[in-house]
């Protein structure tokens, strides 16, 4: 794949190709007169950037139209991106299942795949099914390994900027695991590793629910939630990784532990027990006094972290996610508590991307960075830095 750098003649010269990439990339087949209408530049300088741009592969010349091949005289000659050129892959890393999106370089997704695994796996079996996944993704889609160009990774925990886990409860052993460089054995590319609430808040902003909006936060519900946030449409992770760790709000106070929120018994929940989770959710909805009560707690200490958040940054919009968007209930109390605690209160809704929101940002990691080497984009709302 083609990479515009500084080793390139001219400093214009790599402006115009970016120009010409971009417009080849949002055009459907266009011409040299199209794109010197698009791009507003001089058609031997568009001439000349196509040319160039073919000899690396990233464009090639497409074939003419039916009604244009019945025409006198020469077609005009059309062109189209080469999205095929080199691919990305999307990975989420979770409790219960590792998933992949495949995309060609336009964001387009062409291959799935995905495998449960269990919250007591070892960081060793849970990236031994990260391989699994990622082979039978790009066989299935015929795609080989050293086509992909980048690698997005969307993992529970406070992500360092180098994919270290410097703290994550939610996985055994992945405190401290290096999973950025472990990850990095099995590419060829760059392995971009980011926390799993954040890459669902890019989700969300790319083809969720936050399309128009730029102050967002995504909350990832659950026991123990986690939230990611754009502000002025770029990811806030905070100095050390660790903005939007809400679940650990209740260690400001003396409230019990998320774990106990939902008990209906002496015995706190497994965190990741989410089949505990489910029965005691079904028997609040069956009339058990114990369980609604149980459920009324869960639902009122999530209010109380999305009320600290949002009284924090103010966004315009607040996206839940996670296990709990499917729960019955959760956003008319949001919406409620938070206009009596906020200043503001922002808008409030669903997920529209669910299990697939972490992935997706993952995905969109990947294909950011791989715009920043094809058209030397700045200001991506996941650009590390």
């Amino acid at each position: 794949m083609g990479r515009l750098t500084g080793g390139d003649p001219s400093l214009l010269r790599r402006i115009n190709s970016a120009v010409v990439l971009h417009a080849l990339r949002g055009a459907d087949s266009p011409t040299f007169t199209d794109l010197t209408r698009i791009t507003g530049l001089s058609r031997p300088t568009v001439e000349g950037v196509v040319e160039g741009l073919m000899e690396i592969g990233l464009v090639m010349e497409s074939a003419p139209g039916e009604g244009e091949a019945r025409r006198q005289g020469r077609p005009a000659r059309r062109f189209r991106f080469r999205a095929e050129a080199g691919h990305l892959l999307g990975i989420e890393i979770g409790p219960h299942r590792v998933a992949a999106l495949l995309s060609g370089l336009d964001g387009r997704i062409i291959g799935a795949s995905s495998r449960e695994t269990t919250e007591t796996a070892s960081a060793d079996e849970r990236l031994d099914r990260v391989r699994v996944v990622v082979s039978d993704v790009l066989r299935r889609a015929g795609v080989a390994r050293s086509s992909l160009r980048a690698v997005g990774v969307g993992s529970p925990g406070i992500v360092e900027a180098d994919g270290t886990v410097r703290l994550g409860t939610a996985l055994p052993e992945w405190t401290g695991l290096a999973l950025g460089e472990r990850l990095r054995r099995s590419f060829r590319c760059p392995v971009l590793v980011e926390n799993d609430a954040n890459a669902a808040a890019v989700a969300e902003h790319w083809k969720g629910a936050a399309t128009e909006s730029d102050d967002i936060v995504f909350v990832l519900a659950g026991l123990s939630p986690g939230a990611g946030s754009l502000i002025g449409g770029r990811l806030h992770r905070g100095f050390g990784g660790a903005a939007g760790e809400i679940g650990a709000l209740h260690l400001l106070g003396r409230e019990v532990t998320p774990e106990k929120l939902l008990s209906t018994t002496d015995e706190p929940l497994h965190p990741l027990d989410e089949r505990a989770v489910a029965r005691v959710f079904a028997l609040a909805k069956q009339g058990d006094v114990g369980a609604r009560q149980a459920v009324e707690r869960f639902i009122q200490r999530l209010v109380h972290d999305v009320a600290a958040l949002v009284l924090a940054l103010d966004p315009e919009l607040v996206v839940i996610g996670g296990w709990a968007a499917g729960l019955d209930g959760v956003l008319d109390p949001l919406r409620d508590d938070l206009s009596r605690y906020c200043l503001r209160p922002p808008r409030v809704t669903l997920s529209l991307l669910g299990e697939a929101a972490v992935a997706t940002g993952a995905l969109r990691l990947a294909l950011d960075h791989a715009e920043e080497e094809l058209f030397a984009v700045e200001g991506t709302v996941t650009a590390r830095g």
